[in-house]
């Protein structure tokens, strides 16, 4: 027992630990940080999402800001989307790549615009166990002549209220009008009468907003969004959320190993419309031959639940492995995500996984397992 107490210790804790606390919330440890797995329950905390408002502390995610000019240019080099499209106000989710075309990190780039002396400004936000890792590639890449680097990852918290119903929660502790935002977008907002980023996006397949703000703010928001009826969400229902959204998980579903044509992330990589930039030789190479595995979309039958390891079968041989596996609570059945052959992954292929010892039937399908009619357009 003295052990777990000291490992729980070495664990890092945002500002609403204690909140979580005193909700009883269940912890984990995960990324090297403390966090709630679920507060009253990862299914009522799910349909939460689904079907009102939920919201979850993700003040653990690495929060970068960068100025300069030329700012856009440079980040063009160590992405494969093009990031010149983005107007002010914008974002772009995207992969950062090593020179073998493996994902260093999925981010997302917030544009913010450019001033009268053409100083452009952006937000990035990156995942937490991989927060010193990106800043040291960033600081690597960068001409720091030209480019300022903050890390405001210690003094800044993120809320995310994710749900059909969520701007109707938010509204109230925000002074401008969040329904004109469309996906993606974002502006900064006055919260509770300090100021704010909100942003109209979010890890669920739902319509939301995520809002990064002063730790005092932060905790005094949460408070308020309780008192108002939003249900407080763990990272168990965050999984089962962004799974059926069919949202990779970094470090399970994408690594520094796996390209984003590999992962399905090909709609991230804009080959024509941008120049060089890191791991293109692999990605055109990828592109012109075709890549030899793939992330595909598996049902199993039955409540035979496919996890993470399990091995995926064609044929009674291996061919690959389950990266995410759960029991959709919206769909009622088993879901989960693995790489398998090209010449395995077409929908409706039929395959195996290897369960506890024993082969089940799965089935290729379809991505995303789940699609939300509340989503905005961006």
């Amino acid at each position: 027992m003295a052990n777990q107490e000291d490992n729980a210790q070495t664990l890092a804790r945002t500002v609403l630990y204690q909140l979580g606390v005193e909700l009883k919330a269940r912890f984990t440890s995960f990324g090297g940080w403390e966090m709630p797995v679920q507060f009253s329950g990862i299914s009522r905390e799910h349909e939460a999402v689904r079907n009102a408002a939920g919201m979850f502390d993700i003040s653990h995610m690495g929060k970068f800001t960068l100025q300069g000019k030329n700012l856009i240019s440079q980040l063009q080099s160590l992405v494969p989307s093009d990031l010149s499209r983005l107007q002010p106000h914008q974002a772009q989710y995207t992969v950062l790549l090593n020179p073998q075309g493996g994902i260093i990190d999925d981010i997302i780039v917030y544009y913010q615009g450019e001033d009268t002396s053409g100083t452009q400004r952006v937000l990035i936000i990156v995942n937490a166990a991989t927060t010193g890792k990106d800043k040291a590639w960033l600081l690597q890449h960068l001409d720091q002549n030209e480019v300022q680097f903050q890390d405001l990852s210690p003094e800044k918290a993120l809320i995310a209220v994710q749900g059909p119903k969520a701007i109707q929660y938010l509204q109230p502790f925000v002074q401008q009008d969040l329904q004109p935002i469309k996906a993606f977008g974002h502006l900064q907002a006055t919260v509770l009468g300090k100021p704010a980023f909100i942003a109209r996006t979010g890890y669920t397949g739902e319509d939301g907003f995520e809002v990064m703000l002063d730790s005092d703010v932060a905790v005094e928001l949460w408070q308020s969004l309780y008192d108002a009826g939003v249900i407080p969400c763990g990272l168990g229902a965050r999984d089962t959320l962004r799974l059926e959204a069919a949202m990779a998980l970094y470090g399970q579903d994408i690594d520094d190993t796996t390209t984003p044509l590999e992962a399905g992330l090909g709609w991230l990589v804009h080959l024509d419309t941008k120049g060089d930039f890191i791991g293109r030789p692999v990605l055109e190479q990828q592109k012109a031959t075709r890549v030899q595995r793939r992330l595909v979309g598996l049902q199993t039958q039955g409540r035979n639940i496919a996890r993470h390891g399990y091995q995926i079968l064609s044929a009674g041989k291996v061919v690959g492995e389950v990266t995410s596996g759960t029991l959709s609570p919206t769909l009622g059945y088993p879901i989960a995500l693995g790489y398998v052959p090209t010449k395995v992954a077409t929908v409706g292929q039929q395959l195996e996984v290897d369960i506890r010892g024993k082969a089940y039937p799965a089935v290729v399908v379809k991505r995303p397992f789940y699609r939300s009619k509340n989503r905005v357009a961006n």
